[in-house]
């Protein structure tokens, strides 16, 4: 049983790989709990592009700008600025789903879904090749490293290790669970 929302606090970060369900997640936790919701992608990368990141200073900014509220709900990983964010966290969320969950999540959503959360605004979905090979080589190797991430921290923390274990985290929360 995953800790309550209340017991995670005001500030919380979502880790995890890639289309593993960090901005779906965060939209609802947001929604139900009035926090500002914080997609990094949307921070990272300039809108009206096709996915282009902004200067690494810009993005920073940015950043830095977010984590100072009070309240909110922040998805990504980053690790360039992650310190300055998890300082500032009052929990932690880490979704480590499996590859092939993030493979069928990613298709799933470039091929049916017309606005997904954390989308880039004016960024046409498609499949990219470089994105399926980022799930399936990359993705193994960042779920150990967000994995050893997630252990060593002293914040409160739930861990969701399965598509199962994020809908009954739905439930546990009264979110409204999206499909798959």
């Amino acid at each position: 049983m995953p800790l309550s929302l209340a017991e995670l606090g005001p500030r919380i970060c979502i880790l995890g790989p890639s289309n593993s369900g960090k901005s779906t997640l965060a939209d609802a936790i947001a929604r139900h709990q009035a926090f500002t919701v914080v997609h990094l992608d949307q921070l990272h990368h300039l809108p009206h592009t096709e996915w282009q990141p902004r200067p690494r200073e810009a993005f920073h900014a940015l950043h830095d700008e977010a984590i100072r509220g009070d309240c909110w709900v922040i998805d990504g990983n980053y690790s360039s600025c992650m310190p300055q964010r998890l300082e500032r966290a009052t929990g932690v969320i880490l979704l480590d789903v499996s590859t092939f969950t993030s493979l069928q999540r990613y298709v799933r959503r470039t091929l049916f879904d017309r606005r997904r959360m954390g989308g880039l605004e004016g960024a046409r979905e498609r499949i990219h090749r470089a994105m399926l090979r980022h799930i399936i080589f990359a993705t193994p190797a960042n779920r150990t490293r967000y994995a050893a991430l997630f252990e060593s921290l002293a914040l409160p923390k739930a861990r969701l290790a399965s598509a199962r274990a994020l809908q009954r985290a739905y439930a546990t929360w009264t979110l409204p669970y999206p499909p798959l």
